[in-house]
This record gives structure tokens, C-alpha cells and sequence, in this order.
């Protein structure tokens, strides 16, 4: 990720810095309480499935990619931090407060932190939980999360989004668009006016009706999101 090019100076006793109402100019790499709280998100995710195991880290230092003179640093700060994951939601609290002015910043650290999840070839139910509760202190919305997950993951058989062929934090109106364009592709009556026999009809009943089902659930679910206030 390109933002990590520049660590300056991480002092790994100096874990609580990141009390500034507003984004810092420069990269955040060179803002040591950004350093600081990513690297303690990505080494509390390691041992969030109860194994913390030394290739996570290899794969933290791929996707976050420290400067060789922070390099030391930045493992030393690793090794402290996944030692526990006590104490996540206060660094996922800080990085939101001083970055949620930048929210694709916000963004590209829970995409790193996936790629650190999957590393080891499986993501636990723990891990999923830990990733949606920093997503969650990060003001993200849901459909956001989902979007990322199904990117690292996989969409779900029964993601409606999958069979509307849509991002999951699509707007309203794309979704919308999206929606009728599937149903006049497959609409049956276009199977009826091209003469094809009644099992053709009948599969695109069938098909025309899962994209109705899919939509209404998609738009059920942003109501239910709107109405909690979080979409």
C-alpha cells in the first residue's frame, strides 16, 4: 500500500499520540500515531483467532511495507502488540478521529488488514469479528464491509448483491439501474416473443423472479441500515 512508503521516527513506547481533530498534512506514514495504531491493529488482528503465528507479520510488512530504518521499530511495536488484543478499539477509535476526514484512507487500512487475515490460508469467525468491529470504529457503513469481504473472501450464494451484479455500497439509483436492466434482459416475455418453448419461458419466470427477490432484499436491508442510522 502506498501510503506506508515513509515511517518516520516510531518510538514503540510512545503508543498514544493521535489526539488531533483534523488530518495532518503529508503521508500518514510519516505520522507516527498513524504508524503506530496500524501496526497494533494489524499485530491485535494475528492474535484475534488465539495465533498469533510469525508469518502474519510477514505479511503485515508486505502489504504496510516499513522503510528499512523503521523496519526495527516497527517490529518491535508488533511483537508488544500481538500479545494481546486488548486495546484494538481504542487505536480503531484514534485512527477514525484523526482520519475521518479521509475515509478511503480508512478504507485501504481494513484492506490491509484482510490481506494480513487471510494470510495463513483461512479467516476465522474471530477474525471476521475483530475486522467488522474496526470497520464499525471506523464509521464505516456495513455495506462497505461487505464489499471488502466479498473482495477478499468471496461473495456469499446468497448475497443478493451477487445476483445483481453490484458493489455492495453501490448507490440507490445504481442499484436501481442495475435492477432493470437484469429484469428487461430476462423478462419472460421476451423468451415469449422470440417463440422459444415453455421451459425457456419458464426459466427466465424463474430468474426474473430472483432479481426481483434480490432487490427487494438489498432495498430492505438499506431501509433497515437507514433507520439504524448507519447506512
Amino acid at each position: 500500500m502506498s501510503f506506508w512508503r515513509k515511517i518516520a521516527g516510531l518510538a514503540a513506547l510512545n503508543l498514544d499520540e493521535a489526539e488531533c481533530d483534523v488530518c495532518p498534512p503529508g503521508l500518514p506514514g510519516e505520522d507516527p500515531a498513524f504508524s503506530t495504531a496500524v501496526t497494533a491493529l494489524g499485530a491485535k488482528l494475528a492474535k484475534a483467532d488465539g495465533d498469533a503465528q510469525a508469518g502474519e507479520y510477514a505479511a503485515f510488512a508486505e502489504v504496510f511495507r516499513p522503510e528499512p530504518a523503521s523496519a526495527g521499530n516497527v517490529r518491535r511495536l508488533y511483537q508488544l502488540a500481538r500479545q494481546t488484543t486488548r486495546g484494538f478499539e481504542s487505536y480503531a477509535r484514534r485512527l477514525q478521529k484523526r482520519y475521518r476526514n479521509c475515509p478511503q484512507l480508512l478504507e485501504d487500512v481494513l484492506d490491509g488488514l484482510f490481506f494480513v487475515a487471510i494470510s495463513d490460508g483461512v479467516v476465522t469467525d474471530d477474525e471476521l469479528t475483530y475486522l467488522a468491529r474496526v470497520s464499525e470504529l471506523f464509521g464505516q457503513s456495513p455495506l462497505v464491509f461487505r464489499r471488502l469481504k466479498a473482495t477478499h473472501l468471496g461473495l456469499e450464494a446468497n448475497d443478493p448483491y451477487a445476483v445483481m451484479g453490484v458493489a455492495h455500497d453501490a448507490s440507490d439509483a445504481q442499484l436501481r439501474a442495475a435492477w432493470k436492466a437484469l429484469l428487461a434482459e430476462a423478462h419472460p416475455d421476451r423468451a415469449r416473443s422470440r417463440g422459444l418453448p415453455r421451459e425457456f419461458v419458464e426459466v427466465a419466470e424463474a430468474k426474473a423472479a430472483a432479481i426481483n427477490a434480490a432487490f427487494d432484499a438489498a432495498m430492505r436491508e438499506r431501509r433497515a441500515l437507514a433507520l439504524q442510522g448507519v447506512a
